[in-house]
């Protein structure tokens, strides 16, 4: 079996060597890797970061954007080269440990469900996300369940991990962060039953990287509904 990882990249030139080292070093026992690393139009120093690593041999495959599109964009150049029975997105930012892979995959490969959602509010309480984040985050979560009969507690998790041929099921056409709700009321609307697994959770600030805005939440409650009505 093999567990295909695709990361997106937009000018991550701090931390994207990281997560491709640690990625790498995760031991899913008799699990093949594939690690796929989609840079998005980055204009620092990602692209030769990645090179390097795919020079390495570190990341098996390379996809690079000229522009600067969105992660929906990303992810979706990445889906065309995976070759594993499994898929899981791990963003470059370092927010999420990749050593919880194997917990995240096991629903999976117990054949338990078809698709597996990091929740990083199913344990204990995660303190050190921004309040307004948090409101934003439940009630996108709260939205989608309304409208598609879910019962997630974290829909804008960026670890998601799915069978390959369910993902390669549905068409994706999000370019921006409104991947996450497509991909969710895709698959809802579908019929898949989607497990979550609690994951830990190290945010980080504007500052420090952080892309996502309040226009990609208006973006997102756009995707929702125009997946639930059109």
């Amino acid at each position: 079996m093999k567990l295909s990882i695709i990361i997106p990249v937009y000018n991550e030139e701090s931390t994207i060597a990281e997560v491709i080292d640690l990625v790498n070093g995760v031991d899913l026992a008799d699990i093949e890797k594939e690690i796929i690393v989609a840079d998005d139009g980055s204009t620092d120093q990602s692209p030769q970061i990645i090179e390097k690593a795919n020079e390495a041999g570190t990341a098996t495959k390379i996809h690079t954007s000229m522009i600067n599109l969105g992660k929906g964009a990303a992810i979706r150049f990445g889906l065309e080269y995976v070759t594993g029975d499994m898929v899981i997105i791990q963003d470059a930012d370092l927010e999420l440990n990749p050593n919880e892979y194997i917990q995240l995959i096991r629903p999976i490969i117990e054949g338990k469900t078809d698709v597996v959602y990091g929740s990083r509010f199913t344990q204990k309480p995660i303190t050190n996300i921004p309040l307004l984040r948090k409101i934003a985050n439940r009630f996108l979560t709260g939205l989608s369940n309304l409208l598609y009969r879910g019962n997630l507690t974290d829909m804008e998790t960026a670890y998601k991990v799915f069978r390959t041929n369910v993902i390669k099921s549905i068409t994706l056409r999000s370019v921006g962060f409104d991947i996450e709700a497509e991909i969710t009321a895709k698959l809802l609307k579908s019929g898949h039953s989607i497990v979550e697994v609690p994951i830990s959770y190290t945010p980080r600030t504007v500052d420090e990287g952080k892309k996502i805005s309040w226009i990609d939440g208006v973006e997102t409650i756009y995707t929702l509904l125009k997946y639930r009505f059109f």
